[in-house]
């Protein structure tokens, strides 16, 4: 059935006339058409949280589009407002700091498709499923499509995606708007270094096609770029051939230089032939006994625990775990443990702490959603996630540890704390997204979850306490980090950000979303019409809110 036009404009331009004041949802038309405009308080209560569950704004509706055309005609319609309102793109909910929320505006669901009991009802309501071409070696997907189910499409044709991100239950939109990045990305770049070509509904409402050929200033500002210059509607990502199994690897260290000193040395040997290196390169940090035995638990056997203590620390209550991975076919099983076994000799972790699995490569990519299977059933799942993402150069990392593993965190960490490092010239510093000048720099991921269990140091108050104390001792001892899934209120902390970028930045905001409606709830820029409306000298069509 071909897109109700007369309806879907109908029902915007009512939106239009009531944004600023009190808006009666019944007023405002549901669509079960192609598109569905929604104002039913489920779908709008849904829109107003996100994972971190630490914000709420809640808008006056929601979009569940069936096209780009969808996506473009209700942005043009803001775009072209005289009241003006916002509008924001949302995948699967999983931003901390409400990245995605929007308030008096419209949500636009992209992943209205994959969430369960919002289906839009048939196959011609939906996006397009992704379309794979084995001869070209890539997949076009939906903006809105989740890793999960691009792994699926793509495994039925013997291929996957290169570079992932270790929850697979995340839009490719989402993920590519930040960066994407796992253990592969040593090898590969993040997955922003692995697209050729986007669709974007830019914040005039256009559909354009860009790429390194075609309107290459918007395909690299889309890619990192939160948002702010348009909405994915379509990517087209690089494939290889999907291994059938993967060795999977733990070993641990209890010097921190030893830790590093490995790290780095493996992720140097991306050059190198397939045998001559390891898959996947990741690590974190354990100064919380039960943690080595509890997040990503099944890995280690809950018949023989861990025990930090059996293993010793130097006396910090440290350890450093070590985690790799070797894809293979089934046809090379009888090589696999020499592979293995002649990059292991190289390193240098304690050597009673190797523990190894073997599972299939699907199994390994969605380990982390089997996690979050058992922190549901124990009503963990949906809590405060004060998570903190950072950057932090080589040359700094060993005083980060000093400072922050071994100083203030104390022994209580309440979630994993992931620590490995990247290569800096697999990531195309044409893109929005800042790093670390240097040639090697680490991800320290603080995932932590707010409990309210009784242990002051489960609070979100204390661990949002001991993020700022993480950011200040950083900012105290010179160590220039930059923050991943960056989280900033004012304007000075976003042009201190992206550093010498800003200016470009800056420069594509106003050439792609010049109204600066897009994507508010990063609380970059403020939108055009906010700023004319207002008296107040300290606010800024820039920032901050």
């Amino acid at each position: 059935m071909a897109i109700n036009k007369f309806l879907l404009t109908f029902a915007i331009c009512r939106l239009i006339a009531t944004v600023g004041l009190t808006v009666d949802p019944a007023e405002l038309l549901r669509l079960g058409v192609d598109g569905q405009l929604s104002v039913d308080p489920s779908d709008v209560e849904i829109a107003s949280l996100d994972f971190g569950l630490l914000s709420r704004a809640k808008p006056i509706a929601v979009l569940r589009p069936a096209s780009a055309e969808d996506v473009a005609l209700l942005v043009r319609a803001a775009y072209n407002s005289a009241g003006g309102f916002t509008v924001s793109a949302r995948g699967h909910g999983h931003s901390i700091n409400g990245q995605a929320q929007i308030s008096n505006g419209v949500v636009i669901e992209m992943s209205s498709r994959s969430r369960a009991g919002h289906q839009l009802g048939s196959a011609n309501n939906n996006p397009a499923p992704p379309q794979v071409s084995v001869k070209e070696m890539h997949v076009h997907v939906w903006g809105g499509e989740l890793w999960i189910d691009v792994l699926r499409s793509t495994l039925e044709h013997g291929l996957a995606p290169k570079s992932w991100t270790d929850y697979l239950y995340l839009s490719v939109g989402g993920t590519l708007s930040n960066a994407g990045i796992s253990g592969q990305a040593f090898n590969h770049g993040p997955q922003i270094s692995n697209v050729h070509e986007l669709d974007v509904v830019t914040g005039k409402g256009e559909i354009l096609t860009c790429s390194e050929e075609e309107n290459s200033e918007l395909f690299h500002a889309v890619l990192g770029g939160l948002g702010q210059f348009g909405i994915i509607t379509r990517a087209r990502i690089s494939l290889e051939p999907a291994p059938q199994r993967v060795r999977w690897i733990r070993v641990l260290y209890s010097s921190f230089s030893s830790f590093t000193t490995d790290q780095e040395y493996l992720i140097s040997l991306y050059g190198n032939p397939p045998s001559q290196k390891f898959d996947y390169v990741e690590g974190f940090v354990i100064v919380d006994e039960g943690l080595i035995n509890n997040w990503r638990s099944s890995f280690f056997s809950p018949r023989n625990p861990v025990k930090i203590s059996s293993i010793g620390a130097n006396g910090t209550g440290v350890l450093y775990c070590l985690e790799i991975t070797k894809n293979y076919h089934q046809s090379s099983v009888d090589t696999i443990d020499q592979e293995v076994e002649s990059l292991l000799k190289k390193l240098n972790f304690i050597p009673s702490s190797v523990f190894t699995t073997d599972l299939p490569y699907v199994d390994f990519l969605d380990r982390v959603h089997k996690a979050e299977l058992k922190l549901r059933s124990k009503g963990l799942w949906d809590v405060p996630h004060p998570w903190l993402n950072l950057f932090v150069p080589k040359s700094r990392i060993a005083d980060f540890d000093k400072g922050v593993f071994k100083g203030i965190l104390g022994n209580k960490t309440s979630g994993p704390i992931l620590i490995y490092p990247m290569n800096r010239n697999k990531w195309d510093q044409r893109s929005s997204v800042v790093t670390p000048v240097e040639d090697v720099f680490y991800l320290v991921a603080f995932l932590r979850s707010a409990l309210d269990d009784g242990e002051e140091t489960h609070t979100l108050e204390y661990l949002s306490n001991q993020n700022r104390q993480i950011l200040r001792f950083c900012d105290d001892a010179g160590i220039k980090v930059k923050q991943y899934l960056p989280h900033y209120t004012t304007q000075q902390e976003w042009v201190d950000h992206f550093g010498d970028k800003w200016s470009q930045f800056y420069q594509n905001k106003m050439e792609f979303d010049p109204r600066r409606i897009l994507a508010t709830g990063q609380r970059i820029f403020m939108p055009s019409f906010v700023a004319a409306s207002s008296s107040s000298s300290s606010f800024s069509t820039v920032g901050p809110w």
